[in-house]
């Protein structure tokens, strides 16, 4: 029980807890992009197990900045089984990432959060975020956003 890093085998849960945010069939994707993120040095996906099972995950990126001093660590994607919401994991999680962005010497951690998430917001607020109200996208392609 506790926080790991996650692994392959840990697809379908993951698929489970996007399908429950609103992304669903992620399942034709989400085994190469999880891959693909794993590899990568400057990402991370931890998952959250309860009783064996994946109760949680967050999957975030460290971005190296050259105007300031620190990097900034940026939430992908954070998810908490809507059975087990309120129960503390996605504190533990969160406070987890934020120890890792402060041993990298982060200034920042930044999260894109849709305005429709309001319960997502409240948590957001009691960790210590506060709101950034200019967000700018450019859509590249007609996929699913």
């Amino acid at each position: 029980m506790g926080i790991r890093k996650a692994t392959l085998a840990d697809q379908p849960a993951i698929s489970k807890l996007l399908d429950q945010l609103g992304y669903p069939g992620t399942e034709a994707y989400l085994q190469q992009n999880l891959q693909i993120m794993l590899s990568e040095p400057l990402s991370e996906v931890l998952v959250y197990e309860l009783d064996g099972e994946v109760a949680g995950f967050i999957a975030f990126d460290f971005i190296p900045q050259l105007a300031t001093k620190g990097d900034f660590a940026r939430i992908s994607c954070f998810a908490v089984d809507e059975n087990t919401r309120s129960k503390g994991i996605g504190y533990l999680l969160e406070e987890h990432f934020t120890r890792l962005a402060n041993e990298r010497n982060c200034d920042r951690i930044e999260v894109h959060c849709h305005s429709r998430r309001i319960g997502a917001h409240r948590f957001y607020q009691r960790q210590g975020y506060e709101e950034s109200p200019k967000y700018f996208r450019k859509i590249l392609t007609d996929q699913n956003i």
